[in-house]
């Protein structure tokens, strides 16, 4: 339910709407993980599935989308750089954010008038999920932009003469999707004066490419949400190369009724579970029973814990802000400055291993077999733990921190205490390994197997309380799949555009070494790891770049891994690395000393990206065995 300063001195109509939001969405979130489940155990005794299952969680899917979405933009959490938060100065702040909230309500009024349009010339003939007609499941769109544009114009904070802005950057917005309104008003056959209108508007957007996109650049640096940024990339380069621009509204369709990504919430809500209940304390003692008398054995498992987390959240952020407070008590002894850049690492260490999300993506982005993608990651997921936790032992036996004698009582006891958390990830691999769960399947019963452990068997996320977690998942969950439904459009326009292969073509004329433009492809990946976050990079850059590895020759998985971990190392890189903003607001130190903390591991983590790319059987040997 919303929090109480969400409903704080808001009206009971408001409230009553914030609490039916939430509810439509942690439905279609439980609907989501319960229909998988079901159909695996209906397929399972009698051999059948639940009618229609796919094409009703494809579904679900895409209300989850925009009801998250609607929920991420009310509590002001959708992913973005944010840079101006570190603007001293009070008042160019509040302009910075009313600038932002006036281009996202302009950006956020185009994508409802594309989704308007898209209804009615897009979805026909009509087609039924079950006896339920998809336009009725697609109105949510439209829905959907339309609160989270006025909630945007809202946020401005404007008053007096002022005010009237928000209301004007909607107005604005409206004229600006001119072309799709008129295609929602007559369909695909336009009288000619809308044809002229139409083509006056994409040779507009022609004219005005380059510098809307230089400000779409900076609005992102500002702060503005990332999935209007990409949305607004999107919507010009379409039109401005004489496309239509309910194009976009289509590819949001597409991406959110793709079946395979309704594994993102399932799984994210499953992390959100186990760090809402006790699970990381439990698991802490297990580990420093088995492990506690090791020098550097609480290195390990620290190391240990946050890949645990970050592969099931898929957000590095997650383990840091849910993990950080824990970790860092337990590593009493150690120097502080060691401890946040050990922490401040290990928060991204774990998207190499099942069922990392970024894994879930870069499989569905560039066609490849998603189970060789896992089997790819573990061995350089491996040698980045070994290597980190190396780092730590030697600073432990540095420091001289003292270690506690082997107790197989003790270890009994705490490995008893969290059996349940350390089988999970087990039976997650046996079951999708056999073949006996899809993919989507596997994330809702984890999701239910973890909420029966923490609700039920252990006791330590109440009932009551249950709405608790899922109202911190969401959010997430909204941020992520905003981003995906945008990007999908740009990455539309990307592949429709044959920039990807202009691009191998040019590359392969300048750049003749194999080498060197591996060498290149890391650079660059370090810089796009510090600028956007994953999920964006997976969608956009992912594109650009499978063509050109296909041109020197690298295997698909070995491109696949060296993308993630390229992004790892960047969210530890400075100026804007993703992960030094989080823990220096979890730990609560400044930004340059966190950055200063960080550097040995960063350090390490490009010494495995540089193994890891040169040595491509680090990647491909595991999946050779299978």
């Amino acid at each position: 339910m919303p929090a109480v300063e969400e409903t704080a001195g808001k009206g009971r109509v408001i409230v009553f709407l914030y609490r039916l939001e939430d509810a439509l969405c942690y439905f279609s979130l439980a609907s989501l993980t319960l229909l998988p489940a079901v159909n695996a155990l209906i397929r399972a005794l009698f051999g059948g599935r639940v009618p229609a299952a796919p094409s009703l969680i494809a579904h679900l899917l895409l209300v989850l989308g925009l009801l998250s979405g609607m929920i991420c933009t009310r509590k002001g959490e959708h992913l973005s750089i944010g840079l101006f938060q570190f603007i001293k100065r009070e008042k160019a702040r509040g302009f910075l954010a009313s600038c932002i909230g006036l281009l996202s309500a302009f950006l956020t009024t185009i994508f409802l008038w594309c989704s308007v349009s898209f209804i009615r010339v897009g979805l026909y003939p009509v087609q039924y999920i079950g006896f339920i007609p998809d336009r009725l499941f697609a109105l949510v769109m439209p829905a959907g932009y339309a609160v989270i544009a006025f909630r945007f114009a809202r946020r401005t904070g404007l008053k007096g003469t002022a005010g009237i802005l928000p209301f004007l950057s909607i107005i604005l917005g409206t004229a600006a999707s001119l072309p799709a309104i008129f295609k929602f008003i007559w369909g695909i056959d336009l009288p000619e004066f809308a044809w002229s209108v139409t083509d006056a508007f994409c040779a507009l957007a022609a004219l005005v490419k380059v510098p809307v996109l230089i400000l779409l650049i900076l609005a992102a640096l500002a702060g503005t949400p990332l999935f209007a940024v990409i949305g607004g990339a999107a919507l010009i380069l379409i039109q401005g190369s004489w496309g239509e621009i309910d194009i976009t509204a289509n590819q949001i369709y597409t991406a959110l009724t793709q079946t395979s990504l309704a594994a993102i919430p399932l799984f994210t809500l499953a992390g959100f579970i186990l760090s809402g209940s006790r699970a990381g304390e439990r698991l802490v003692v297990a580990f420093k029973g088995i492990f506690g008398w090791l020098p550097g054995g609480m290195i390990l498992v620290t190391v240990v814990l946050c890949a645990f987390f970050t592969s099931f959240t898929g957000a590095s952020g997650v383990t840091i802000l849910a993990m950080g407070g824990v970790l860092f008590r337990v590593l009493t002894g150690y120097p502080d400055k060691f401890i946040i850049g050990l922490l401040t690492a290990s928060g991204s260490i774990g998207l190499l291993f099942p069922p990392s999300l970024p894994i879930l993506l870069v499989g569905a982005t560039t066609r490849t077999n998603t189970m060789h993608l896992f089997l790819g990651g573990i061995v350089p997921g491996l040698i980045l733990v070994a290597a980190t936790i190396f780092l730590g032992i030697v600073v432990s036996v540095k420091t001289k921190i003292p270690v506690e004698p082997f107790s197989l009582k003790k270890a009994l006891r705490g490995l008893k205490g969290a059996l349940a958390e350390i089988l999970l990830p087990f039976f997650l691999i046996a079951g999708y390994f056999t073949g006996l769960f899809s993919l989507v399947e596997l994330s809702a019963v984890a999701a239910i197997y973890v909420f029966i452990a923490e609700v039920f068997v252990y006791r330590e996320v109440p009932i009551k309380k249950t709405p608790e977690v899922f109202s911190k998942a969401v959010p997430i969950i909204g941020g992520i799949l905003s981003i995906l439904a945008l990007a999908q459009a740009l990455s539309f326009y990307i592949v429709d555009s044959q920039i990807p292969e202009y691009f191998a073509d040019w590359m392969q004329e300048a750049v003749h070494s194999r080498w060197i433009f591996l060498l290149l492809l890391n650079l660059a990946l370090l810089a796009t790891g510090c600028l956007i976050d994953i999920f964006s990079a997976i969608w956009i850059i992912l594109p650009l770049i499978a063509p050109l590895c296909a041109v020197y020759g690298i295997d698909p998985v070995h491109m696949g891994i060296i993308f993630l971990i390229n992004m790892e190392a960047g969210f530890l890189t400075p100026p804007v690395g993703l992960n030094l903003f989080l823990a220096s607001y979890r730990f609560e130190r400044p930004f340059v000393e966190t950055s200063r903390n960080v550097l040995p591991f960063l350090a390490i983590q490009l010494g495995v990206v540089l193994l890891v790319t040169y040595l491509p059987f680090l990647s491909t040997w595991a999946v050779g065995l299978f």
